[in-house]
């Protein structure tokens, strides 16, 4: 088999993420859309609860690496520093630093969003999200998280993380109502995170975990894994999910 040149690798940066000059966070990430990732890591890490809760967001270089300051308004900068804690977390794992089993599997707010799909949109949220990831199609190397919804373009983020690639959809979409579709497996943490931005559809082209199933159920999430064109498993309320024998 005849051998290839590389002609474009993903980078793959440290990025502190510093709330009101303390760092909660370093994360290897992509150093593409940050200001997004500085938002939807603040969300889906409970340091905010609203966009409005950050007053302003600088992002600098630092070294080797990259900083996200954000400054936070001054009730969530109190609650944030009542449950302060650092957490470095390389790519393979979102809860990496958590330090206590309480804090990584804490009860998450059932989503109370309501939205259908038929298996039709399910292959174009699909298609759309493959389309979408211009990063991958020139590395190989990187996932995808994309916030669909009906009549709308897709919000695409991409990184060499699933984890941060979600969270950096959170940060885009925060507010906006759609089913989140990924390109990697589902695990407890990215239900987690979709529950932070209240999406009431995951969509993912791998399987979940047997514990994303119970969490995506118990937070009132439908699951949909296994997604290639019209093939597709629902695995938690299946009642959003429309197929062709479903009455009108």
């Amino acid at each position: 088999m005849a051998g290839k040149i590389a002609n474009v690798l993903a980078e793959e940066v440290p990025i502190a993420l510093v709330f009101n000059g303390t760092t909660q966070a370093v994360m290897m990430a992509t150093p593409d859309d940050l200001e997004d990732f500085a938002i939807g890591f603040a969300l889906s890490d409970h340091v905010i609860h609203a966009r409005d809760e950050i007053e302003s967001i600088e992002i600098e270089p630092a070294g080797e690496g990259i900083e996200a300051r954000v400054w936070l308004a001054k009730g969530a900068a109190q609650a944030l520093e009542a449950r302060r804690r650092r957490m470095a977390g390389p790519v393979g794992c979102g809860l990496c630093g958590i330090d206590s089993i309480a804090e990584a599997l804490h009860p998450i707010k059932p989503v109370s969003g309501e939205m259908e799909m038929s298996g039709a949109d399910i292959a174009a949220a699909m298609e759309a999200l493959s389309a979408g990831q211009l990063l991958h199609a020139q590395t190989r190397s990187t996932h995808a998280a994309g916030l669909w919804c009906h009549d709308a373009p897709m919000i695409i983020r991409e990184d060499v993380g699933r984890h941060n690639a979600l969270d950096k959809l959170i940060g885009a979409s925060i507010g906006m109502i759609g089913a989140v579709v990924l390109s990697s497996r589902v695990s407890v943490d990215l239900v987690q995170k979709c529950a932070s931005l209240g999406a009431p559809i995951l969509i993912a082209a791998s399987a979940p975990t047997a514990h994303a199933v119970r969490l995506a159920d118990q937070a009132g999430i439908t699951l949909v894994g296994l997604a290639r064109g019209a093939d597709f498993t629902v695995f938690s309320h299946p009642h959003r999910i429309k197929t062709a024998g479903d009455p009108a």
